[in-house]
């Protein structure tokens, strides 16, 4: 917990609710008649409301992005590193937006939400949503704050995909995109990651269903164990050696299942962690939007020209360590771009922490989005001479 709030940070931040009461048709096929979501905002928005940044959440990310709740707080937002006064994301230029998207455990309507149909918790009632879906959502929420055209939106991993969706959905309404250790679409390796991981709450048999809250249940067992998969794919091989190598909790091998590796505890440590702070329905809801997302699909799997009407400047950042997403992966979304003609910047991090390293201040990547920014930032105080 903080003693003192850091002057770089942009202190103590409350949560805010955005109401919708008209209808959102989803890309299942189904209508969520009314829903809410929850968001964080940072710095002060500008007169003529131009300077805003929109940051779009990976699959367990949520609203709170930076700053503190409270003084006992243990530690701050999950891009605290990169958003504050005088950050890579700068809110004495900035005024910065975080949300927890539609089907969300933070907020948000989701699983978790009472259907107002029924007066139950929508529990895997919820209906499927996509990236397509957040994006529409989000809209939604910059017209209700006043917001015509975002000076940036930026997203890492998963909220890179939606970064390239609003780019695609809505040309006219960003100046800017950074997409951040993403993929123009999933891999098959990692569709089959996200498939061992539902399976694994799936089949716990705290589930229920999916109506496992009705049951006064929760799986944790099958959620732990997704996120131990998971956090095993979001880390590199250098940094789970570098970190524990083969440390053991005694000198000798004690023969049985218990603790022996290090790092076999640190994983059982962060799947029960996640299942304290995660919805089991969510965390399903969110691989498949990963799995659906593929905008290529739609224009005859031509990627430069799904992009072909983008109007925006793009940023890509990738990670020499980053497995789950590659650097490849975001060189194919570099090279459509090139051959649809468009604005676009790249650059390739040495970093050792893997897919996670999104997430760390590393300074080669804070100073390439610090640089991309400022010169966004200079764009509009041109453009208000």
């Amino acid at each position: 917990m903080p003693d003192v709030i850091p002057a770089d940070s942009v202190g103590l931040v409350t949560p805010q609710i955005a109401k919708f009461e008209t209808s959102l048709d989803l890309s299942c096929g189904q209508t969520l008649s009314s829903y809410q979501l929850v968001y964080e905002t940072y710095g002060t928005l500008n007169e003529d409301a131009s300077n805003a940044i929109l940051i779009c959440h990976a699959l367990s990310g949520d609203h709170h992005a930076a700053g503190f709740h409270s003084m006992d707080d243990k530690k701050p937002g999950w891009w605290d590193s990169a958003i504050g006064p005088n950050k890579a994301i700068d809110t004495n230029e900035f005024f910065v937006i975080a949300l927890n998207n539609l089907g969300g455990c933070c907020g948000s309507t989701g699983p978790t939400s009472i259907n107002p149909d029924t007066g139950k918790r929508w529990e895997a009632d919820f209906p499927m949503v996509t990236v397509e879906d957040w994006v529409e959502s989000q809209a939604r929420l910059a017209d209700l704050l006043g917001i015509q055209t975002f000076a940036a939106i930026i997203g890492g991993s998963l909220g890179g995909m939606q970064v390239l969706e609003w780019s695609i959905r809505y040309p006219d309404r960003l100046k800017s995109a950074v997409l951040i250790a993403s993929a123009p679409k999933l891999s098959t390796q990692n569709i089959a990651f996200n498939e061992v991981a539902r399976q694994s709450i799936r089949r716990d048999p705290e589930f229920f269903d999916g109506n496992y809250l009705g049951n006064e249940a929760i799986p944790t067992n099958g959620l732990g164990l997704a996120r131990m998969l998971g956090h095993i794919t979001y880390l590199s091989d250098d940094a789970m050696g570098a970190k524990f190598g083969r440390q053991m909790r005694n000198d000798t091998y004690q023969y049985n299942y218990d603790i022996e590796f290090e790092v076999e505890s640190y994983l059982r440590y962060q799947g029960e962690a996640f299942t304290k702070r995660f919805d089991a329905n969510t965390y399903m809801l969110m691989t498949k939007a990963l799995d659906y997302f593929d905008p290529a699909s739609k224009t005859d799997n031509d990627l430069a020209k799904a992009l072909s009407h983008t109007r925006c400047e793009f940023l890509l950042v990738s990670f020499t360590t980053d497995w789950r997403f590659a650097p490849e992966r975001s060189e194919e979304i570099v090279n459509a771009l090139i051959k649809a003609g468009k604005p676009v910047s790249y650059a390739k991090i040495e970093a050792a922490e893997g897919h996670d390293a999104f997430l760390f201040p590393i300074p080669r990547y804070m100073a390439v989005l610090n640089t991309f920014l400022t010169r966004v930032s200079n764009n509009l105080t041109t453009e208000a001479k």
